[in-house]
C-alpha cells in the first residue's frame, strides 16, 4: 500500500529588530546569543553550538558526544548575513530555513529576520513559533545595545 501526503505551502516567520548598536556589536551578539548564551523563552540555559562557517554546525551539546544537531550554516558574510538550513527543533519531517540579514540603520542596525519552514509544522498549533525567536532577538538586542557578547 502506498500512502501519499500532500507538501504543506511554507510557514514564514518574518520580523524585523532595530538594535541601537553597531553592525560589528550586533553581529557579535547575534553569533553569542544564538550559540553559548542561548536561553528558552522562560529563561532557562540552552547552551547551543554555533560554529559561524559555511558548512558550520548549530547544535545542542549534551556532553560525552550526545546532543541533538539543530542546522547547518548555509551562508555566512560577517558582520551582514548569517543563514542556517536544517531541522530545528523538529523531529517530524520538516526542514527550515533561518536568514538574518544585518544592515546599517540611522542610529544602529536594522535585523531582517526570516524562519521559512517546510514540511508539517510541530503539533497543530504552530502559532507559537514565533515566540522563541522573539525571546532570542529581545536578548540579541539587549546584549548588543550593553556592549556585550565581544
Amino acid at each position: 500500500m502506498t500512502t501519499a501526503t500532500l507538501a504543506r505551502e511554507p510557514i514564514t516567520i518574518n520580523e524585523q529588530i532595530f538594535v541601537r548598536a553597531s553592525l560589528e556589536k550586533t553581529y557579535a551578539s547575534l553569533i553569542a546569543q544564538m550559540g553559548r548564551r542561548n536561553e528558552t523563552p522562560d529563561g532557562k540555559p540552552l547552551p547551543m553550538i554555533l560554529e559561524p562557517f559555511p558548512g558550520g554546525r548549530w547544535y545542542r551539546d549534551l556532553g560525552g558526544e550526545n546532543g541533538h544537531l539543530w542546522g547547518f550554516v548555509q551562508s555566512i558574510k560577517r558582520p551582514v548575513l548569517l543563514e542556517i538550513w536544517g531541522p530545528l527543533f523538529m523531529s517530524n519531517g520538516a526542514t527550515s530555513n533561518l536568514q538574518y540579514r544585518l544592515t546599517e540603520a540611522d542610529g544602529g542596525t536594522l535585523i531582517t529576520f526570516r524562519h521559512s519552514l517546510v514540511g508539517p509544522p510541530p503539533g497543530d498549533d504552530h502559532s507559537r513559533m514565533g515566540s522563541g525567536w522573539t525571546a532570542l532577538h529581545a536578548r540579541v538586542r539587549t546584549a548588543a545595545e550593553a556592549g556585550g557578547d565581544d
